[in-house]
């Protein structure tokens, strides 16, 4: 009886319990539960706080930093469910550190997207003890409390990254040591920062190359094992460091503060930069290519393709190519420090420029002659290139580069002006080699404007430094991946290729063809001097012109019979 009776109550209780089980199940799906070191990707749909929790937190930890990461949509991490001032921050990567208290085993961050989008990304919790140093704990600039974020900045030429000092660790429930109170040994004057750098996959913009990065270096045995430490800043330093700035590249920054007296670690918000906007739909990172680069160079990477192989022979284009590059590299440079021109206005004036100043340096060697002096021009375009390639290994990264622009210049001129001495001595073998070197790399440029290859900035940076008085400051470290060796080894085969072949060809010939002007003043004196020779009875040009006009205008009456052609 009592059976029957519940086989009749239980589809009741089922119907009245419904609701609040469908009401439990909402906040379920409102809430990401985390685990300690485990990446979890995390959507936020539109007008949602997600809730993300952590718990069982061991007794030994003393804070807990959570680190938020999304592509390029901002994502705001608060530390109570309705975002304020101080207690939360927006960012496409953002961090909150709290630290815990006596017998706390969980905790709880919100997730919420700023702009009523949608936003998905994916996020990490890492625990701390209490001998680790604590990032951003000595902040004295930005809003939150304890800041353990990285902030980064870029424009065209550098990308800057700053962050808030940190403090020595403590126990939970103590007080925070004092920060600014003295510089002995036992405070946060002791704590060392790393910068690292990791770079993403060239050419690659995805969201899952993104995340995966994040997944390799966000705590510190990934960041020192998979990425590559640029400097190390002391307390009494600035906390900022300036990089190079490369449009469409993916890296990733990070700072890992040490404490050399306990020997411990712990690592801030890791942050990436493509150093372009994927929100522009005219110059972003989807559309970097500039219709009017790629055919500029395209032309400039066939042009130097035929000077590597056929340069030394047609003599005259390979000086109008030379007498091209270096006008318009010159000009472009002083357009850009004195006008607010746009971009293509200031190519194509450059371009313009550049046809003038091959065409005077042909008309130079036409008219006057002059092989040497031709040859010193295309010395120091090999020079040029050859002190940008040495200056673009980490030799350029070494301080006294960086931080004196003195030195740095008067380096780059050295070895610039030394390469073409050698030209004294040899200077066919010279100015083949700068064809075959010269020529090949104008192709990899031509690559470039098609495919990103790193390559580009040996000359690159050098133009970025003309271009901006504060990139002395800067790191250029670029990667150097697939694509760059397989460039590499292009521009070594094409140039090798390029100085043999001409220097076989050109074994039997003169060292360079004469001057056409030259050629034309022994022509004519030795028409005046030879009076058997059959010109030395022409008569002059103007004469010439004359009898072809006479003949346009006179009727030339016939001179006598003529007889028939007999077969």
């Amino acid at each position: 009886m009592s059976r029957w009776i519940w086989s009749l109550l239980l589809p009741l209780l089922l119907l009245l319990c419904l609701p609040s089980m469908c009401e439990v199940e909402a906040q379920v799906e409102n809430r990401v539960i985390f685990l300690p070191g485990t990446f979890q990707n995390v959507s936020i749909s539109q007008n949602e706080t997600v809730q993300a929790m952590v718990s069982r937190i061991p007794s030994e930890v003393a804070y807990i930093t959570m680190q938020f990461h999304t592509q390029h949509r901002n994502a705001t991490l608060s530390y109570t469910r309705m975002p304020g001032l101080g207690l939360s921050l927006t960012a496409v990567d953002s961090g909150l550190l709290s630290a815990l208290q006596p017998g706390q085993m969980s905790l709880s961050l919100f997730l919420s997207s700023p702009d009523g989008d949608s936003v998905a990304g994916t996020g990490v919790i890492l625990l701390s003890s209490s001998t680790d140093p604590v990032p951003g704990a000595c902040n004295m600039e930005f809003n939150l409390d304890i800041d353990p974020n990285v902030y980064i900045h870029y424009n065209l030429y550098e990308t800057t990254i700053r962050f808030a000092p940190a403090n020595v660790g403590y126990a939970r429930g103590e007080t925070p040591p004092v920060c600014d109170e003295s510089t002995e040994t036992n405070t946060c004057w002791r704590l060392q920062y790393d910068i690292y750098q990791y770079f993403l996959p060239e050419n690659d913009l995805s969201e899952r190359s993104l995340f995966s990065g994040f997944q390799a270096v966000a705590d510190i045995q990934g960041m020192m094992e998979n990425g590559k430490r640029v400097m190390t800043l002391l307390s009494p330093d600035m906390s900022m460091a300036v990089f190079n700035s490369i449009p469409g590249q993916g890296v990733i920054y990070s700072v890992i503060v040490r404490d050399p007296l306990l020997n411990t670690s712990a690592s801030y918000i890791p942050v990436h930069t493509y150093a372009c906007s994927f929100a522009s739909t005219l110059d972003g990172c989807q559309t970097l290519g500039k219709i009017s680069t790629k055919v500029f160079f395209t032309i400039a990477g066939l042009a130097g393709l035929f000077v590597c192989f056929f340069g030394h022979r047609f003599f005259k284009c390979e000086l109008f190519c030379m007498g091209f590059s270096f006008a318009a590299f010159f000009f472009f440079v002083l357009i850009t420090r004195t006008t607010e021109l746009d971009y293509d206005v200031r190519l194509a004036v450059s371009a313009v420029i550049g046809v003038v100043g091959g065409v005077l340096l042909v008309m130079s060697w036409w008219r006057f002659g002059s092989v040497m002096a031709c040859i010193i021009v295309v010395g120091l375009m090999l020079g040029f290139l050859i002190a940008s390639t040495i200056l673009f290994t980490p030799l350029g990264d070494i301080d006294v580069f960086r931080h004196s622009d003195v030195v740095f210049w008067v380096t780059f001129c050295c070895i610039m002006i030394i390469v073409p001495l050698f030209f004294v001595r040899w200077p066919r073998e010279g100015n083949i080699t700068t064809c075959g070197v010269v020529g090949a790399y104008a192709l990899i440029l031509a690559v470039n404007a098609y495919i990103y290859t790193s390559l580009s900035y040996i000359t690159l940076n050098i133009l970025k430094r003309f271009l901006n008085n504060n990139f002395s400051a800067v790191f250029t470290d670029v990667p150097f991946q697939t694509i760059d060796y397989i460039m590499i080894t292009v521009w070594v085969v094409v140039g090798v290729c390029g100085v043999i072949l001409q220097l076989y060809r050109e074994r039997s010939r003169p060292f360079f063809p004469p001057s056409p002007y030259l050629m034309w003043l022994q022509e004519r004196e030795r028409r005046k001097t030879n009076v058997l020779d059959p010109s030395h009875h022409f008569p002059s040009l103007p004469n010439r012109l004359l009898a072809r006009a006479r003949q346009l205008t006179k009727r030339m009456e016939p001179a006598g019979e003529h007889t028939p052609l007999l077969l």
